[in-house]
């Protein structure tokens, strides 16, 4: 039996966060081992009970969300954290995903949709709400160039990478998780990790978060 995903909620209001803990402790594979309400309760129970994932809403009624993630950076805190937020402001995409954050999810996203985030957060995956993705690629330059450089030049700069690892950047990019891009490719898991382990080296990265960020820099999505 594999062993349940640790999540802690962080959201200061109640419906809300009772909804999102429903929500995982009516599925399978999911555990809610802690709430917050605060920033600072959350920094303090982060570090005691060691969740896997972290759903934190950014606008807290203490400190800030960011606040928290800077001091859970701080204090080596090893869980992935996944921002929840109501809005899709340039600055604060930038700044969290700067700061290591997996996901950013803006708070209408689909149930089932959620469920499988975190599954894809938990095994090293990133995620980008769809509506994040043109403000950044619209505004920043700092996440993703206005002006992308075309596909021949990314291959150029990276010809040392196999078309079936362009393919598995792709997916990883997508936030796929290694099992979702092996059912995509009709790969083995093991394949799919293999590829991914090969692309982060050929990147000059250190994970395969990095290399989705670098993926997006250089113009191949």
């Amino acid at each position: 039996m594999n062993t349940p995903i640790k999540l802690m909620l962080v959201e200061d209001h109640k419906l809300i966060r009772v909804g999102i803990k429903t929500l995982f402790e009516e599925a399978d594979g999911y555990e809610v081992i802690a709430e917050a309400e605060n920033g600072r309760d959350a920094i303090s129970k982060a570090l005691l009970y060691k969740p896997d994932v972290i759903l934190l809403d950014l606008g807290l009624p203490d400190i800030s969300g960011i606040k928290v993630i800077n001091e859970l950076n701080e204090n080596e805190c090893m869980a992935k954290i996944i921002v929840l937020s109501s809005h899709n402001i340039e600055n604060e995409i930038v700044k969290v995903l700067s700061m290591g954050v997996y996901a950013y999810v803006i708070k209408d996203i689909n149930t089932e949709m959620l469920l499988n985030i975190v599954k894809s957060v938990n095994d090293g995956a990133m995620w980008l709400d769809p509506k994040v993705v043109p403000l950044l690629r619209e505004k920043s330059d700092k996440i993703i160039p206005q002006k992308q450089t075309s596909r021949a030049m990314f291959r150029n700069s990276h010809a040392n990478l196999t078309q079936r690892e362009y393919e598995v950047l792709k997916l990883v990019v997508e936030g796929k998780s290694n099992n979702d891009i092996a059912q995509e490719l009709c790969i083995s898991e093991h394949t799919a990790k293999a590829h991914v382990c090969n692309i982060i080296q050929k990147l000059l990265v250190d994970d395969r978060t990095q290399a989705a960020v670098k993926a997006i820099k250089e113009g191949l999505v």
